[in-house]
């Protein structure tokens, strides 16, 4: 289990690191979006938006590969997975695989630090010590 979740995490890490740094600098071309994704899309650059989600995925990927603050890198990775997800799911169901195979991905990476996720499901908070 710890090779499957090392793994997850090194590939989820490589893939936000160069998806982010692609969404900044454009060194892959992809091809453009239409319809409801394309207004989507235009909007997250426009209003300049793009920038901080790549950027996040960029610093989430690297703390992943670099093994650092991991739980951290995967609670600020969670919606933005979420999102690609619902961005397939919803406006362009061609990249819904990818989308998938990312959501494994990071819930194997996840895995690894099950405390972290098990206290988002308390009823009542614990009290503070």
């Amino acid at each position: 289990m710890k090779t499957t979740v090392t793994v997850a995490r090194i590939l989820l890490g490589l893939t936000f690191l160069v998806f982010g740094l692609n969404g900044l600098f454009q060194f892959i071309k992809l091809p453009p979006p239409s319809g409801l994704a394309l207004q989507f899309m235009s909007a997250l650059v426009i209003s300049h938006e793009s920038v901080v989600v790549m950027g996040l995925q960029v610093l989430a990927g690297v703390l992943l590969l670099l093994n650092r603050f991991v739980p951290l890198a995967l609670f600020v990775l969670g919606p933005i997975v979420l999102n690609i997800l619902f961005f397939h799911f919803f406006m362009d169901p061609g990249g819904i695989p990818r989308a998938l195979f990312v959501l494994v991905l990071w819930v194997l990476a996840a895995l690894g630090f099950p405390d972290m996720f098990l206290v988002l499901f308390r009823a009542k908070p614990s009290e503070a010590q």
